[in-house]
């Protein structure tokens, strides 16, 4: 039993590891900073949540405190990505030439 949770919290640390590779990924390739936050906070948020579970499952003596850890990410990093990307907006940082929508934008001229 013991070698099936180690083999699973293997494959979920790669599984981790792979949605923080692409998050690195989006961050390069998006064309604003708006963009760049979202795809680094959704990818980060989950690869780390993943990976933490991971490391739970092949060490359960640590699995109570690493689900603390995974639950303080998963609760602050969607809300300090909120909170950069309106201190963003509110600095003009310029959105992407191809924004077609700005719900924020329209919520401040109305």
């Amino acid at each position: 039993m013991y070698a099936f949770l180690e083999m699973l919290g293997a494959l979920m640390t790669l599984a981790g590891s792979v949605f923080l590779l692409l998050g690195g990924l989006g961050v390069l390739r998006m064309p604003d900073s708006y963009n760049r936050l979202q795809a680094g906070t959704k990818a980060s948020t989950l690869g780390t949540t993943l990976a933490l579970i991971g490391i739970g499952l092949a060490h359960p003596g640590w699995l109570g405190k690493l689900l603390v850890l995974a639950f303080f990410v998963m609760l602050t990093s969607p809300i300090s990505a909120h909170a950069l990307a309106r201190a963003a907006h509110a600095i003009r940082v310029p959105l992407s030439d191809r924004t077609v929508v700005d719900k924020l934008g329209e919520q401040e001229t109305s």
